[in-house]
C-alpha cells in the first residue's frame, strides 16, 4: 500500500503498472478507481504487479518473517511428577 500512496496521479500508477506487466485494460481500471488505497491494493491487478517476491527483491521487508522471527521461540517442556 505504501507504493501505491507514492504513486500520486492516475497518469503515473498506469504508467507504473504497465511497466511491472500489467494488461493495460487492467491497469487503467486500477489506476482511475475511485475506491480507498486499500481496496485498490488488493486487485488482481496491483496484487500481480507488486508481489512480496518483487518487493522483497527490491529490498523491502516481508513482514510475515519479520513477524515470525520476532514471536517465534523454542518450546520447553516442563514435566511434572
Amino acid at each position: 500500500m505504501l507504493i501505491w500512496k507514492r504513486w500520486k496521479k492516475p497518469r503515473t500508477r498506469l504508467r507504473k503498472l504497465v511497466h511491472l506487466g500489467t494488461p493495460e485494460y487492467f491497469a487503467y481500471q486500477a489506476a482511475n478507481s475511485q475506491r480507498g488505497y486499500w481496496f485498490t491494493v488488493h486487485t488482481g491487478a496491483v496484487m500481480r504487479a507488486l508481489s512480496n517476491e518483487k518487493l522483497v527483491s527490491w529490498g523491502y521487508l516481508d513482514i510475515a518473517e519479520a513477524y515470525e522471527a520476532k514471536h517465534s521461540k523454542p518450546v520447553q517442556l516442563r514435566f511434572v511428577f
